[in-house]
This record gives C-alpha cells, sequence and structure tokens, in this order.
C-alpha cells in the first residue's frame, strides 16, 4: 500500500517510517503508528505520523 495517501494509514498499523535526520541515507524505522500529523489527504514524500515509541517520520512502506 502507498504511504502517500491520508486514506491508507490509520492508527494501530505496522509502519515503516523515514526521520527527519535519516532522509539523505533513507534509513528506514519500524513500528506501530499513534498519530496521523499531516492534515491533507496525499503528500508527495509520505504522510507524517507519530509512532507508539514517540518517533516521529514520513511513512515509506506499510507493513502488513
Amino acid at each position: 500500500m502507498d504511504g502517500k495517501k491520508r486514506k491508507n494509514i490509520k492508527p494501530g498499523l505496522s509502519v515503516s517510517v523515514v526521520q527527519k535526520q535519516d532522509q539523505r541515507s533513507g534509513k528506514l524505522t519500524d513500528g506501530v503508528v499513534k498519530d496521523i500529523l499531516t492534515n491533507s489527504a496525499t503528500h508527495p514524500h509520505g504522510i507524517k505520523v507519530r509512532l507508539k515509541s514517540g518517533i516521529v517520520g514520513r511513512v515509506k512502506e506499510i507493513n502488513s
């Protein structure tokens, strides 16, 4: 599924995000969505979320 569309992302979903400081390297961090921070329906770099661990990043992959 596409991490660029807000409708695909729900709290409790397992995702891989890229944090701000990791954007150059593309390092992904896995976690579970707590809050959705992007208000628009889509975002070209991925929807910004807060994970249950407190990490904020943009969704690159949705893990099933």
